[in-house]
């Protein structure tokens, strides 16, 4: 079997905490997700988290980190939600209100609006809608997720329709669906 014959999505992220019930918290508080198996691991104690039926975790902690500070080799973990703007400006709501939040930013990259954020253990997190349109990567424009949700659209659009391969999204998907197939030989 050649390598691209795999399949492969990212189906969940291991982050080595500190202060494990802190983590579990606001992960489940903050994020909605729920604890669905935890034990042990050699010393330490591992916990899974999801919230969709059909992954058992989407994210774990592994407990022994000895202090809580900037992930030097993973920049952040991304999460993408099938919500609405209204539910990403809710959320954004509440990481404000959260003092243990950190380094908050909302931005679009004209394919996506995302609210950046350190976790409470400095861990990168990016959570994200998609918008309805491909733009050619990398671009990151602020977005002011205080605005109406018409005109969060409206200067998304205007923002990025002059940037290459600016396009209705699923125009890119099927693009890339002949692509891969062509690769994997039909």
């Amino acid at each position: 079997m050649s390598s691209s014959a795999l399949r492969l999505e990212v189906a969940h992220s291991v982050l080595y905490v500190h202060d494990v019930d802190q983590m579990i918290s606001f992960y489940r508080d903050m994020l909605g997700f729920e604890v669905t198996d935890r034990g042990p691991i050699g010393p330490n104690e591992i916990v899974f988290l999801s919230q969709i039926a059909n992954h058992h975790h989407q994210v774990a902690f592994v407990t022994g980190r000895d202090e809580p500070s900037r992930s030097v080799t993973t920049h952040h973990t991304a999460y993408r939600s099938a919500g609405t703007l209204d539910d990403l400006k809710a959320l954004h709501e509440k990481l404000k209100a959260d003092p243990a939040v950190s380094a908050i930013r909302p931005l679009t990259h004209g394919n996506a609006w995302s609210v950046y954020f350190q976790d409470p253990e400095f861990n990168g997190v990016e959570v994200f809608i998609d918008t309805p349109w491909h733009v050619k990567q990398p671009q990151g424009k602020a977005l002011d997720l205080s605005r109406p949700n018409d005109e969060i659209v409206a200067t998304t659009r205007e923002a990025f329709a002059d940037e290459p391969e600016f396009g209705d999204i699923s125009a890119f998907y099927q693009r890339r669906a002949e692509h891969l197939g062509a690769r994997r030989g039909g």
